[in-house]
């Protein structure tokens, strides 16, 4: 997907994790209107139509969200309609009453912007989520992006729903990944990869080097210390929801990051893990 969008013609600077159609769909953690977390995880087993917007404050999301409920009530039983905005919780749940919103889940993204990061649909300059639909299978695979190259522009509503109907109709999908990447529990037990293991994982990953065979490290470089510290901030959201926490230190400009494993006394398949994820949201602080 392109990494900017645009406000009035004025270009916006997209930032997280780059998607890709046929991708596993990563999890993300919003606030629902009763101030409590949602995940992808609470619709398992449901298509997924997520529907993201800037503001319900201005007309066209206003219209996103109303347009978004009354399709979703003639759609099967088995899809879920999810909006995800910045708005508070309780303007999204005032809004949400005032408009009979019922066949709509609406959520925030206000605590850590988990759904923008994980997505790629944060605007850096903004703070608000990108005008953009997905459509998540029943078995978490990226199926469709639709994103608003102008935030004021609405969204092409039949395309949305003429893939979702594909997806209905056609639900088996041969993802282009062979598992979900997301890092495991390791409480122990875990053996550490081997020097040869290493070596040949570490082939995939550009930027990153071995160390004493126990750590990987890689080191970014920033226009300034601003920009490290938020590249830094972004990557310590999706690192807590991994539970797999990165040791990272900041040099004016220089970002170093280091991967281990520290229950298994070196690596494992959770550093490169991280390490993907990390690469996925590129530079583009």
């Amino acid at each position: 997907m392109a990494r900017t969008t645009a406000f009035k013609g004025n270009p916006l600077t997209l930032v997280g994790r780059a998607l890709k159609i046929g991708a596993f769909a990563p999890d993300f953690k919003v606030a629902s209107q009763d101030l409590k977390d949602l995940s992808l995880q609470d619709f398992k087993g449901k298509i997924k139509i997520i529907a993201s917007f800037p503001s319900l404050d201005t007309p066209v999301c206003d219209l996103q969200v109303k347009e978004f409920n009354k399709r979703a009530a003639g759609l099967s039983k088995d899809v879920a309609v999810i909006g995800i905005s910045m708005d508070l919780p309780f303007a999204q749940k005032r809004f949400c009453s005032e408009n009979s919103i019922k066949n709509e889940t609406v959520a925030s993204d206000y605590k850590t912007a988990s759904f923008g990061i994980n997505y790629g649909l944060l605007i850096k300059e903004l703070r608000l989520l990108a005008r953009s639909v997905l459509i998540i299978d029943k078995n978490d695979v990226l199926r469709y992006l639709q994103l608003s190259p102008e935030v004021t522009q609405a969204l092409n509503f039949d395309d949305a729903l003429t893939n979702l109907e594909a997806v209905v109709n056609g639900p088996t999908f041969t993802a282009k990944e062979a598992a979900p990447s997301k890092c495991k529990p390791c409480e122990g037990g875990v053996a550490p990869m081997s020097k040869d293991m290493i070596a040949k994982a570490l082939a995939k990953y550009r930027g990153w080097e071995a160390v004493e065979d126990k750590k990987i490290v890689k080191e970014l470089k920033f226009k300034d210390f601003a920009e490290a510290k938020y590249f830094l901030d972004l990557v310590s959201v999706v690192a807590e929801e991994q539970a797999h926490h990165p040791a990272m230190t900041i040099s004016y400009n220089k970002l170093k990051i280091t991967l281990t494993t520290h229950a298994a006394g070196g690596l494992t398949d959770n550093d490169f893990i991280m390490a993907r994820i990390i690469d996925d949201m590129g530079t583009e602080a």
